[in-house]
Order: C-alpha cells, then structure tokens, then sequence
C-alpha cells in the first residue's frame, strides 16, 4: 500500500514537471508579467479602481471598458507613468479627475501592471512588452 502510495505521488510530480516543462518562454514570461502586474495592482491602483476594476462612480473610471482600454494601449503607459488630470470619457461617461502618475515605477513595473489591466475585467490583450512602455504615445 505505502509502496502504490510512493509511485503515485511520484508519478503526479513527474508529470507536473513534465507539463511545467512543455510551457514555451512566451507563456512563462506572460504569467511573471500578470502575477507581478497583480501584486503591483493591489498595492498602487485597487485602492481607487476596485479588485475589481469597476472604479469609483463618477469619480474614478473603471477599467472594464475593452474598447477604452484597446484603442489607448499605446498610451496607457503615460497615465499610469504621468497620471491624468482633465476630463475623459470611458464606458460612455464623463470623468473629470486627476489621477496622480506612479513615475518611482520603473518601465518593467508599468509593463506588468498593464499585462495585468489588459488581461483582467473583461480584458484580453496578452502581454504588454517593456519596449512598448518606453515608446508611449500621448496622454490620451
């Protein structure tokens, strides 16, 4: 019986190892970047945008408009770098805030955080590459 139990659990670890294995450098980098991009979330931006991403009523926009968040990717690193201040319009709704930039971030950090965003509530963009956070385009 201990022996069947000792081949079993050696049999499951040697198969996670072997699935672990098989995942490409593309999958591997993708799942550093959201899980360091959610730990960044949770201690920069939940406490305005919600675990959730919904934001804040007519105060802090939500994050859960795809289409917002798919049509200014090259400029997402410039309001998370930089902030915000000034009206805009997400999900069909004015806002007209400021947000202050988290510019102590470094260019990896921002990437991570926006692999996060744009791949959590609702969003699927895949990873968000460093390079594209130095070549940010506009504030809006």
């Amino acid at each position: 019986m201990k022996r069947n139990l000792v081949i079993t659990l050696f049999a499951a670890v040697s198969m996670t190892a072997v699935y672990s294995s098989c995942q490409d450098s593309s999958q591997l980098n993708y799942a550093w970047y959201y899980a360091n991009g959610k730990q960044l979330y949770e201690q920069h931006c939940q406490n305005c945008h919600n675990a959730d991403g919904s934001g804040l009523g007519a105060l802090i926009p939500p994050l859960t408009d795809t289409v917002f968040m798919k049509e200014r990717s090259g400029s997402l690193p410039c309001l998370v770098r930089d902030g915000v201040k000034g009206k805009m319009i997400v999900g069909g709704k004015p806002f007209d805030g400021e947000m202050p930039g988290n510019n102590k971030l470094a260019d990896i950090d921002i990437a991570a955080v926006l692999t996060y965003v744009t791949n959590s509530f609702g969003n699927k963009q895949g990873i968000y590459e460093t390079k594209r956070v130095g070549a940010c385009v506009g504030v809006r």
